[in-house]
């Protein structure tokens, strides 16, 4: 059913609900990180061109600043197709630090994981969806990774440099699973999340994820 208001009571509403649940961005030009009452969004899918569509390190200190001057907020919902794989990480510790619960709203998908997972409570809104896929790293940022670094890391050949690759990306993949374990997530979906190229998603249904303890309305 579609309600319509007169418009003065119209505006009369608008006003009464913005002043109940107050908008803040942490500045006027942030549409990614906005406060509603007690819930932080983080959105990197719905912006203009200027902003960038996905998790990057600058959001970090806008993570942790937001939140030390909006005490009140207790919820973070999130809707993002990914991105920086340190940056998730590090807002994932200030979320499980603070204590926050978490919702999706929409997609959260690779290393949008990572934080959604340091939710104390865990949800995802009907019609809502989370993905996984395995890591990437693109060959121009492995070219300019190992021009940067090979002196200070003793790489004398990108045989050097490949050998090195082989033992991090396991130690990164330890990580990784060690932390789905650690938030709950049982260990063979955990596994399973690696089965899919990073080209491609894994969208489990709400049933698999509950199960697996992706979802829940509690914590340990």
């Amino acid at each position: 059913m579609t309600l319509f208001l007169p418009k003065a009571r119209l505006a009369a509403s608008l006003t009464l609900l913005s002043l109940a649940t107050p908008v803040l961005a942490l500045d006027p030009g942030d549409a990614r990180l906005t406060v509603r009452g007690e819930v932080l969004h983080f959105d990197t899918e719905n912006l203009d061109e200027d902003q960038p569509g996905e998790i990057v390190t600058e959001d970090i200190d806008r993570f942790r600043e937001i939140l030390q001057t909006n005490p009140q907020v207790t919820e973070l919902q999130l809707n993002s197709g990914g991105g920086s794989i340190y940056a998730s990480s590090e807002i994932a510790w200030i979320v499980a630090d603070v204590g926050l619960n978490t919702t999706v709203d929409g997609e959260c998908v690779s290393a949008c994981v990572d934080i959604f997972l340091a939710g104390a409570r865990r949800r995802m809104t009907l019609g809502s969806k989370i993905g996984f896929h395995r890591r990437s790293w693109s060959p121009d940022s492995v070219e300019s990774y190992y021009e940067d670094l090979r002196e200070g890391q003793g790489w004398n050949t990108p045989f050097d440099f490949g050998s090195w690759i082989y033992e991090d990306t396991q130690r990164e993949m330890y990580d990784y699973l060690s932390y789905l374990v650690e938030r709950g997530v049982e260990a063979g979906f955990a596994i399973e999340t690696l089965q899919v190229d990073s080209g491609d998603e894994w969208y489990p249904s709400r049933l698999r994820l509950m199960a697996a303890g992706v979802l829940r309305e509690e914590s340990r």
